[in-house]
Parts: C-alpha cells; structure tokens; sequence
C-alpha cells in the first residue's frame, strides 16, 4: 500500500513540476511529436497503400502470366543500348499457342494500337490520352476486368473483325453522362467508327488506367490501326491457383514449339507473372518505409539529448527541493523514480501527440493516393513504446544525479 501511495506521490510532483515549466516541456514534446509523427505518419501511409496495391493486383489476378516478346540490352556507362530485336508474337502465334496449350488454363490475346488516341461521340470526345487494345473474347477473364453494362466481345465478332467496341468507365462518362445509355451508339476510334458493346466496370484509382481505354476485336488492328510487325501479348490465367507453376512450365515449351525453336535455343519471349509489379512496389515501398524510420530515430535522438538536458538543468534548479524530500526520509530510490516518471510522462505527451498527427498526416497522404482511411494499431502502439523508451534513456542519467546527491549539500544549495 505504502509503495503504491509513494508511486502515487511521484506522479503528482512529476505533474506538478511539468506544469511549472511549460516553456521546456512543450518544446520538449514537440520535438518528440515530431519524431513520432515521422515514424508513424509514412508507416500508416506506406501501409495503406501495400494494402491497395495486394486488393488491387489480387482483383487482377495474381496466378496469371504473360508472354510477350523481348530485346536484348546492354549497359554501358550507365546507358542501355539495344543489341538484339527478337522476332514480334505474331497473331498467327498467339492463336497457335492458345488452340495447342494442353493445360487447364484460360488464354487471352491482347495488342496495343494507341496509347494516345481521341473518342468521339457527335460533338463530345475525350482527351488524347485514350489507350485502345484490341482483345479476343477471353480477355477480360484473364485481365480481371468486368462488365458494368452491356455484354461482352463474340468469339464471332473477333473472327469477323467487326467495328464492336468496349470503353472504359470513364471514356463512357466522358462521352455520355450518367443518362445516356452508350450501348449501341457509333463511336469514332482513330479513323474508324465502332459500335459500343458494352462498358467495363470502373476500377480502382491506383490502376485508373483501365478506365482510360478502348477495347476492339484483335483482329481489326490490320484493317484500321495497320502497324508492320504487330506485336501480341499472351496471358495465361490457370484454373486453379495451386497450378501456376505448372501451368507456366508449360506455356514455355508450348510457345517454344510456336516459335520453333530447337533445344540449345534460348528463349526469345518473356514470361512474367502479374504479381512481379506487386512485388517491385513492395520493395520500393520497404525503402520508404526504411527512411521513415531512419528520419524518425534521428529527431527522436535528437529530442532524448535534449530532454536530457532539460532533466539535468531540472535538477540543478530543484536541488532544494532534493535535498527537503531526502532530509524528510525519502530515499534514492524514489527520487530517481521521480525524475524517471518526469520524463516518461514528457515523452508519451510526446509520443500521444505524434501518433495523433502521424495517422492525421498518414491517412491524408494514402487518401490522395487513392487508399482507404485505417488505424495502425500496431504503430500507435509502437510509437507509444517507442517515446516511453525514449523518455527512460533520456531520464535516466538526470535521475540517477538526483538521487546521489548529499542531502546536507542540497540543503545548503544557493
């Protein structure tokens, strides 16, 4: 009872001597919120977005892979020179490979034909930075993308090649409003003119992308977007996520066989899985979170040295009050448990207003980036333990000089 009443006593003269030098102990606490704020502001956002971008990457599919072609390169002096140009995928070869995969795995055919066209419909059109793919019919499967109106590309509407399209949600608002129905409107593409099928349904901002293209029959790229040596892209969507490995082993020899090539060949295509980007940005978003962490150590060092000076030049200045406390019977012990309380309760002040601005600051930058508000409870606990430790190391030395000193020397003091 009488350790509880003397913790009790240690706390209200902590107070107490916290509220007489307000000056100090609110510079003092934001230092440390500063700190705080650092370390928990850029975790919470880097955590928000690693949370997108899993959601948005998963909606895509993460088990699928795709084929495309490639260069070879080399780098010299830090510039990349290209040295080899590998044969393009022909569309004849992605059809070869789709109609011979022997896998249980959906295949869909996509090329680009502009990255920066213009849509029209009658006197409205888009800015000119529409990207429009043309797809075979298992596409959207694969590619992870639905139907918000409308129905989707024929198998015979590809083979025949006819002016059918799909547009991304926001080039349908663009050109429609949310009270006209695009379905069955002629839309200018390019040169061409193409009849709206359906509309994809919107995705996420972290991949708005999506919502900013135009999707036509793969086979009408010759007839309106005619380009030499067309390149195709392949992707690979197994039924079954346990199958992707197996499923990519053997894409690889199916498309060597497209390719014709011989068993001391290598490889002239690319196979990457969608979760690679996923991973890249991971990484990259690691580093930041390295950063953060490393800004955050060094203003909270920062705020120990000078908290430990505060708690030094406290105990100068209350060296009287030392010296009444010991001569009155309080032991060593509980002056150093005194100081120690002092400067823990400055630094979770500290610390409580850090998390507060850290998760205000974090939630703000992942919001603008297109996240979902979350509480870090994890990082507003480790914060919070973060500025008691600081507080412990800072005090520490200031209380043990408080504690060592003479009473009959505190008493004379001054």
């Amino acid at each position: 009872m009488r350790i509880g009443t003397l913790l009790g006593e240690n706390i209200r003269i902590s107070m107490s001597a916290i509220k007489s030098t307000k000056l100090r102990t609110l510079l003092t606490v934001l230092i440390i919120a500063l700190g705080i704020m650092a370390l928990v502001g850029i975790l919470t956002a880097t955590e928000v977005m690693s949370n997108g971008i899993s959601a948005e990457f998963a909606e895509m599919g993460a088990n699928s892979f795709t084929i495309s072609s490639r260069g070879s390169y080399v780098r010299i002096n830090n510039k990349e020179f290209r040295t080899k140009t590998h044969a393009h995928i022909s569309l004849r070869q992605a059809q070869e490979f789709k109609a011979h995969l022997g896998f249980p795995a959906l295949v869909g055919i996509s090329a680009q034909a502009s990255g920066s066209a213009t849509v029209k419909y009658r006197s409205e059109q888009t800015n000119p930075n529409i990207s429009v793919y043309g797809v075979d019919k298992d596409y959207l499967s694969v590619a992870a993308l639905g139907i918000a109106q409308g129905r989707n590309l024929t198998a015979h509407e590809v083979t025949d090649a006819r002016n059918v399209c799909l547009l991304g949600a926001h080039v349908a608002s663009r050109l429609f409003g949310q009270h006209i129905s695009p379905l069955g409107k002629l839309v200018g593409v390019g040169a061409a003119r193409y009849r709206v099928v359906g509309v994809l349904e919107a995705k996420g901002s972290g991949f708005s992308s999506a919502n900013e293209q135009v999707l036509i029959p793969v086979t009408s790229l010759a007839v309106h977007f005619p380009r030499p040596n067309q390149n195709h892209s392949i992707t690979v969507l197994p039924h079954r996520a346990a199958l992707a490995e197996a499923a990519q082993a053997e894409a690889e020899g199916a498309f060597r066989m497209v390719r014709r090539l011989s068993a001391t060949d290598e490889n002239d295509f690319n196979i990457e899985r969608s979760d690679s980007l996923a991973k890249l940005l991971m990484e990259n978003l690691g580093f930041v979170s390295l950063a953060a962490t490393l800004i955050g150590v060094i203003t909270l060092l920062g705020a120990a040295v000078g908290l430990m000076n505060i708690m030094l030049v406290s105990v100068a200045e209350r060296t009287r009050e030392i010296g009444t406390r010991k001569a009155l019977g309080a032991k060593s012990a509980y002056i150093k448990q005194q100081f120690l309380i002092e400067a823990v309760l400055v630094c979770l002040l500290g610390g409580v207003l850090g998390v507060v601005l850290g998760i205000a600051v974090g939630n703000i930058v992942a919001l603008i980036a297109g996240g979902a508000f979350m509480l870090p409870w994890g990082w507003m606990l480790t914060g919070l333990l973060i500025s008691s430790g600081v507080g412990v190391v800072a005090g520490y030395l200031p209380a043990v000089k408080a504690a060592r000193l003479n009473p009959i020397e505190a008493l004379r003091y001054e």
